[in-house]
């Protein structure tokens, strides 16, 4: 007879026990188990709690029945006898710093605006909020997008064309999906890795094109086998270069002399902590230009939305390779990022943000004016990071574990290279998106 200890829900129990022994071999392939009732009076249990385990095991194929003659147990593959080997998972030991300029946690999200926003549009929206999202998104959003990009960046660009994604990541895959496996896709060395990573996970080839102080090297792409161009021409990570015009327009040359593609990843623009934001290239032409954005940075990282303008004829192409998809990102969260950005919030919650980021920016120079000639800022006042180059430093691990040593987590341009190029030397790239003034102002060298 069975004997087994139940505890709490005494099915579940029985149930588990039973199925043990089984996978172990301690129950052999063709025994009979005992009847319900027997094994009820054993336990100590209900018929209907032994009558319920054994329906369960019966359903997953452990048991089997047999008319008059009661349940007995299944073959099961040799391989699932024996112990159940768990490999244990180590516990996470994550290292925090007084101050991280690596990971940056995000800015100060307006939980309360999108409360009331979300509020608003689940009275205004109902049941319309379950319907089927078009692949492109909700063209609330589309409209808002283009109109909010109009005001702030001065880009003109019709809503039809742009394309709601569910993060950068996603849009790029897409990209991908658009242009080709066999296209080679150039990259800015050094980048940001996952842009590279994605490609290669969406099964395009990579090229590294060197990162110079006006950013991206015209000659090198135009040497490249690639047929589009990922850069960020208003403030390179990590470098922060800025593509002059003149390069600008080169590189829109070189794409449009044979049909080549530039996409303008404009992650941070929203940033511009010194004067007017830069011109775009999508405006210098929207038929070679694809245009990227994220509300990774303005918002959240976990907000996954992201857009891309596209060129007409790639607009054609994505609608009949992806028109009978639906878009990926909830109808809820767009329509409230729509209300957001058409009442106005978005652009008040990015002066509040701008104004706490010059504030930290200021403390940075404060801070390293105190180290005199051994730190040289090189900041051109756009994103949320800066340079800070340590010219009498032996080298960059030295300057890394001094940083270390006082709680500051840090990384140097050279450790965002994709392939072997010349860069920046001894120099730390400064991602202050998380830092607050205080924090700042209590370093001591």
């Amino acid at each position: 007879m069975l004997t087994y200890n139940l505890d709490g829900n005494k099915y579940l129990s029985l149930y588990k026990s039973i199925r043990k022994d089984i996978l172990s071999g301690k129950l052999k392939k063709g025994q009979k188990l005992p009847s319900k009732r027997a094994l009820a009076q054993n336990l100590s249990v209900s018929v209907i709690t032994v009558q319920t385990a054994y329906a369960q095991l019966l359903a997953e194929g452990y048991i089997y029945s047999a008319e008059r003659r009661g349940y007995f147990v299944c073959e099961i593959e040799a391989g699932f006898y024996g112990a159940r080997r768990v490999r244990p998972v180590p516990p996470e030991n994550k290292q925090t710093f007084a101050i991280d300029f690596v990971n940056g946690a995000e800015g100060a999200f307006p939980f309360s605006v999108w409360a009331k926003l979300m509020r608003g549009v689940l009275s205004d929206c109902g049941e319309h909020l379950l319907r089927r999202v078009p692949c492109d998104g909700d063209y609330a959003l589309k409209r808002a997008v283009a109109d909010y990009l109009y005001r702030a960046r001065g880009i003109e660009a019709d809503p039809r064309y742009v394309v709601i994604g569910a993060g950068a990541e996603y849009l790029y895959g897409i990209i991908v999906r658009l242009l080709g496996r066999d296209t080679v896709f150039a990259v800015e060395n050094p980048g940001y890795k996952n842009i590279s990573s994605a490609y290669k996970l969406y099964g395009a080839e990579c090229a590294y094109i060197s990162v110079g102080e006006e950013g991206a090297d015209c000659a090198e792409a135009e040497r490249s086998r690639a047929g589009v161009l990922h850069i960020s021409p208003s403030h390179q990570f990590p470098t922060g270069a800025v593509t002059p015009a003149r390069s600008r327009a080169r590189l829109i040359s070189w794409a449009d002399a044979c049909g080549r593609y530039i996409i303008e990843d404009d992650y941070d623009s929203e940033f511009r902590l010194a004067g007017k934001p830069l011109q775009s290239m999508y405006s210098l032409n929207p038929d070679r230009v694809i245009y990227m954005n994220t509300f990774s940075k303005s918002l959240a990282p976990s907000m996954r939305m992201g857009y891309m303008i596209l060129p007409p004829a790639l607009y054609e192409r994505y609608i009949s390779l992806f028109n009978e998809s639906s878009c990926a990102v909830p109808l809820f969260e767009q329509k409230t990022l729509a209300s957001m950005l058409d009442g106005g919030h978005f652009e008040r919650h990015i002066q509040r943000l701008k104004n706490r980021y010059r504030a930290v920016r200021s403390a940075l120079a404060v801070k390293a004016g105190e180290l005199g000639k051994r730190c040289v800022l090189h900041d051109t006042g756009s994103g949320l990071h800066l340079l800070a180059q340590f010219p009498y430093a032996p080298n960059e691990e030295y300057i890394k574990a001094k940083a270390l040593d006082m709680g500051i987590n840090v990384k140097c341009v050279s450790d965002y290279l994709l392939a072997p190029a010349k860069t920046l030397e001894k120099c730390a790239v400064i991602n202050y998106a998380g830092v607050s003034k205080e924090s700042i102002f209590k370093i001591v060298f």
